[in-house]
């Protein structure tokens, strides 16, 4: 199992990161990891027709994500997707290995600032 990236980016899986990111990652598996849009069936079935063909999707909560990334996908190559920042830090607190994020669309909540 291999990491390729950790990406934080509100719209998920979208054209940028279906068409060009997952190709320039050489990516097998995309893990969105999120905590609501895991109970969300739409959000789950729209996700899964956004994900391109011939990648693998795991569409997990935090804790999950974290268990999972210690023990499964041995041949696969992540490309990690949260919606917001604290996801990350709670997969840290669960003891998800993060080294490096980049950062991608992230929605203007009250209290955020552009950067």
């Amino acid at each position: 199992m291999e990491i390729v990236n950790v990406r934080i980016d509100s719209r998920l899986i979208h054209g940028q990161v279906a068409a060009m990111w997952t190709g320039v990652l050489k990516a097998t598996r995309i893990m969105v990891i999120d905590n609501m849009v895991v109970k969300n069936e739409m959000m789950k079935r729209m996700l899964k027709m956004a994900c391109p063909g011939g990648l693998k999707l795991s569409i997990l909560n935090t804790e999950t994500a974290s268990e999972n990334i210690k023990s499964k996908y041995p041949e696969d190559r992540i490309f990690v997707i949260v919606k917001q920042p604290e996801t990350l830090l709670e997969l840290v607190q669960f003891g998800f290995p993060l080294e490096e994020v980049t950062v991608g669309n992230i929605n203007s909540t009250r209290g955020s600032r552009q950067i």
